[in-house]
């Protein structure tokens, strides 16, 4: 017989090998890192992203928005995400997309009515971007850009031009663009060095075309605020180039109308440069003084206290040669008929710096403030203006009761005088529209008229040529 078969082995039990092998392998491949991407995939995409973000067309339809809405923010996350400079072949294109969204047309403003020196933060509505949606995206990216990138990257691809246009931007009515503005302009000032001379001549040639050619412009506030940054780390002593930039531009912007607007980022501006020089301090005030207001009183209350805030800085040699025409300016002012100036002016009293100084040269200023008292006293019309009025004067005869009682009496006699000479003009100019129409009712010459005559020839002809019957008087 033939050999025996051997035993038939039970099959294996394939199921649960396959179960436990299939999760050994899942283990294995949760466990397991995955490879990075490559930093030419990421470049590849980065660029991809940026040649969809390219076109600033504003007429595409709401869902084509969305999905360039979605670019922008994926080219923000990797610029802000990236663990290492941004490659050299990324820059070019990345700085054109810049540029196709930032450099456009300015919408028209809300109001052309409106001269440009009448513009204020709390006037009319202001015209906003249409398309701030991307633009702000697109702000944040050349901001995340400016503060990662080193100086000599930047110096590279971003070239004057670009600069220019920032600046024009400032022109923007929307102030959410002009505060990014701001931001990105003043970061780009602090990183390149070399270009900080030109960069602040372009902001120099804004400010002089807005007080002198009266253009229009909305960012004159937030080119201030970057000055008042820029003048904040300058050294001591100054250089000839800053003084000259607080005579011929700052000072010059207290002429415009619409100084309210900015009056808060040039009074820092100002109050910058006196407390870095206070020899400074007396060309300012005088600066001041020569572009003051005539019939805009929001104006002189802004200019009342900004000369409050200045007399801080002021050092002492410097009152003899401001008291004069600063107290004379204060004196109008409190007899001004608006009774917000008028208030603010008396205010000014309050100060003991201003004090201090007027006290130094009470026989020049103390007659006409004396005089500009006693006339708000009998004829101002606002109570409140004659309450302070009372206080002043009270402080002032408790200080010098000789000097305010002695020019109290000149006051008095000054005014009589002017009284009987005003009493013996209207008595001359009654004298003669008697003689005249006495005259055109007689017999003239015929070869001589009063219109041939000089003014005092006329006089002495009505005086001594006229017949005593018709009733002329003798002059």
């Amino acid at each position: 017989m033939g050999a025996p078969r051997p035993a038939a082995k039970a099959p294996p039990n394939r199921k649960s090998t396959t179960l436990r092998c299939l999760f050994e392998l899942d283990s294995v491949a949760h466990d397991a890192p995955l490879p990075p991407p490559s930093a030419d995939a990421e470049v590849d995409e980065l660029l991809s992203s940026i040649s969809r973000c390219a076109d600033p067309t504003l007429e595409s339809p709401s869902q084509q928005q969305e999905v360039k809405r979605q670019q922008l923010s994926r080219v923000l996350s990797a610029v802000r995400g990236a663990t290492r400079p941004l490659d050299d072949t990324a820059w070019p294109p990345l700085v054109f997309m810049l540029s196709a969204n930032l450099f456009r047309p300015l919408p028209p403003p809300a109001s052309p009515c409106l001269p440009p020196d009448l513009y204020e933060e709390d006037g009319p509505a202001m015209s906003l971007a249409p398309t701030w949606p991307h633009l702000h995206i697109v702000y944040d990216i050349l901001a995340a850009l400016v503060a990662s990138a080193d100086a000599k990257v930047l110096r590279r691809h971003l070239d004057r031009a670009f600069l220019r246009g920032l600046l024009a931007l400032f022109q923007s009515e929307d102030p959410r663009e002009r505060d990014r503005l701001k931001n990105v302009f003043h970061q780009l000032y602090s990183k390149l060095a070399s270009d900080r001379s030109f960069m602040r001549k372009s902001m120099n040639n804004v400010l002089l075309r807005y007080v002198f050619d009266g253009e229009r412009h909305y960012g004159i506030g937030e080119l201030l605020e970057i000055w008042g940054s820029i003048i904040n780390g300058f050294a001591v002593p100054l250089k000839e180039e800053h003084r000259l930039f607080l005579t011929r531009v700052l000072l010059p912007l207290h002429k415009p109308r619409g100084i309210g607007a900015y009056h808060r980022q040039l009074s820092y501006c100002v109050s910058q440069f006196v407390h870095k020089e206070p020899g400074l301090g007396e060309e300012v005030v005088k600066g001041i003084l020569k572009h003051w207001p005539v019939t805009n009183c929001q104006k002189e209350v802004l200019l009342l206290g900004e000369l409050e805030d200045l007399l801080e800085s002021l050092d002492p040699p410097q009152f003899e040669k401001l008291a004069p025409p600063l107290c004379a300016r204060i004196a109008r002012c409190s007899n001004s008929a608006s009774s917000q100036v008028a208030e603010r002016a008396l205010y000014v009293w309050n100060s003991e710096r201003f004090v201090k100084m007027a006290s130094q040269s009470w026989e020049q200023v103390l007659p006409g403030i004396v005089e500009c008292i006693e006339r708000n006293l009998r004829w101002h019309w606002s109570k409140s203006v004659q309450h302070l009025t009372t206080s002043v004067k009270s402080m002032l005869e408790e200080m010098e009761p000789v000097l305010y009682s002695r020019y109290q009496l000149e006051l008095g006699h000054k005014e009589s005088v002017m009284i009987q000479e005003e009493t013996k003009r209207k008595i001359r100019w009654e004298r003669l529209e008697m003689a005249g129409c006495s005259r055109s009712h007689g017999e003239r010459k015929p070869t001589q008229t009063f219109t041939s005559l000089s003014e005092s020839e006329a006089v002495t002809k009505i005086n001594t040529g006229a017949p005593k019957h018709q009733g002329v008087p003798n002059l």
